[in-house]
């Protein structure tokens, strides 16, 4: 099979748009596909792509659709809903997984089957955008400054506001309520309960804890074994987030999550490409062993779903350039810790 042959679930999707478009800017022609046969083919003839069309319930036309494929890119999210399927079709059919999740039990998934991932000869690599590849590449910076750190903390200042999709993600997230790492295992805490105030690089800013991906992946990127991921908030933000734990056993029903869904999908607005364009990231990251020894790092990177489009199609590359690995991989444990610093917008990892 070439190389070259992969295909894009979510293509009609925000994020997953973008990536198609930028894909076909540098000279790749991925399967865009998706369940809306509407827009996947108008997009797919619009950019001279092929197209397949088909829901992930749908085994066998998932199957049909990933032959003589080397690489699956998820788009469609909640990746709760896609990424398992999909797994499974990757591993049936010897093709590699990646995505852009940050739903910290869809990294928890891709690590229990590791041993599968191994025997089919199939990288399992979920988080392969802004969530978590950052962040991923701080720790794993501080964990060698600091090797003995027993604690990891990972902060970042997005100012751009988030997709319909990106939106419907974090409201079905808030049904488990925040959750962190303590001594190895991930725990659930009410949502607002952890605060902080830190300097990303440009000014103390108020920050909460978020239930995200690296409190899954740094840990294995790193082996540290308390972990907490916080965001920049404001003090109203931080009352509604505070607010969301009364409705929390209400987000874990079909029905109200689908309702609350619904709403988003009619008031939330996608960021506009000047937003993506004017908006950089700060993210932060400390850890601390057991003398008190402390240890900080900063980066810069541009917007976070621009980010997710080089980074994504990045990973995809070097993956191609590497097609013999097998099994589950952080992203840092992919390509390795510098690899953010070599996209459009970064900077350099500064630790101190």
């Amino acid at each position: 099979m070439s190389a070259s042959a992969w295909l894009l679930y979510g293509a009609n999707g925000y994020t997953g748009e973008l990536i198609a478009r930028e894909a076909v800017a540098r000279g790749m022609r991925p399967t865009l596909a998706g369940r809306r046969r509407g827009p996947i083919e108008a997009l797919a003839k619009e950019l001279g792509c092929p197209s397949a069309v088909f829901a992930l319930d749908d085994h066998t036309a998932l199957v049909d659709a990933l032959q003589e494929k080397s690489a699956a890119l998820n788009c469609a999210g909640p990746f709760s809903r896609t990424a398992s399927v999909m797994m499974q079709g990757c591993l049936a059919t010897h093709v590699h997984y990646l995505d852009i999740t940050g739903e910290i039990d869809v990294f928890d998934l891709a690590r229990r089957v590791h041993e599968k991932a191994l025997r089919a000869s199939v990288v399992l690599c979920p988080g392969v955008g802004f969530d978590v590849v950052p962040t991923d590449s701080l720790a794993a910076q501080l964990k060698q400054a600091l090797p003995d750190a027993t604690h990891l903390s990972l902060a970042f200042d997005s100012r751009t506001g988030y997709s319909k999709g990106t939106a419907k993600t974090a409201i079905e997230s808030a049904g488990s309520g925040l959750r962190v790492r303590r001594a190895g295992k991930i725990v659930e805490l009410p949502l607002g309960a952890l605060r902080r105030t830190i300097d990303l690089g440009e000014g103390a800013r108020s920050t909460v804890a978020i239930p995200w991906g690296d409190v899954s992946t740094a840990y294995f990127t790193t082996g540290i074994e308390n972990i907490e991921v916080y965001a920049t908030t404001s003090p109203i933000a931080l009352k509604r987030l505070r607010r969301a734990n009364l409705i929390r056993p209400l987000l874990r029903k079909g029905w109200f999550l689908h309702l609350a869904q619904r709403r988003i999908e009619t008031k939330v607005k996608n960021p506009t490409r000047t937003e993506r364009d004017h908006n950089s990231t700060l993210l932060w990251g400390e850890v601390r062993n057991a003398k008190g020894e402390v240890r900080t790092a900063r980066l810069k990177t541009a917007n976070g779903y621009a980010f997710t489009v080089n980074s994504a199609l990045g990973v995809l590359s070097r993956l191609f350039e590497q097609p013999q690995r097998a099994g589950y991989f952080t992203p840092t444990q992919l390509v390795g810790a510098e690899f953010v610093t070599t996209l459009p917008g970064s900077s350099t990892i500064r630790v101190e």
